[in-house]
């Protein structure tokens, strides 16, 4: 599942989705669509290219809500160990990043080892390799 994507009009790799993350990802980016239309349309992006699978059969190698997921960014170098979770439970000082960032919206789905070309919030396109993923403890329910 190695896909590299290293232009900004390359095709981005297929990304892997549990059933009621994607509803509940698609909410957010219809809630936040007139403020943010540009996340909005990153996220229906994501959406449109994913596979769904069910919560038991999403393979522990892959990006999802509430996972833990260390990647680097290969256009400076930084390596960061964050956690991909809801709104609610964002706290960038706590390494908790939103699925509504446009870092968040890039990670969600991916597999370890693959790279994307992602922009961040400046908009600067940025190459992200997925180097390892650690699956939540325990399987959290979708915000309401």
């Amino acid at each position: 599942m190695k896909n590299t994507n290293t232009s900004p009009g390359a095709v981005r790799p297929v990304i892997h989705m549990i059933g009621h993350e994607s509803d509940a990802i698609e909410t957010f980016a219809m809630a936040v669509e007139s403020r943010n239309p540009e996340l909005a349309e990153m996220l229906y992006q994501e959406l449109g290219r994913a596979i769904l699978h069910s919560a038991d059969d999403m393979p522990d190698n892959i990006v999802t809500m509430n996972c833990k997921v260390e990647f680097v960014d290969e256009t400076s170098g930084l390596r960061r160990m964050v956690k991909l979770v809801y709104p609610k439970d964002a706290d960038i000082e706590n390494d908790c990043l939103s699925i509504l960032t446009p870092m968040g919206a890039g990670l969600i789905g991916m597999v370890a080892g693959e790279t994307i070309a992602w922009p961040d919030r400046s908009g600067t396109e940025r190459m992200l390799r997925i180097v390892g993923v650690t699956p939540p403890d325990e399987p959290i329910a979708s915000p309401a």
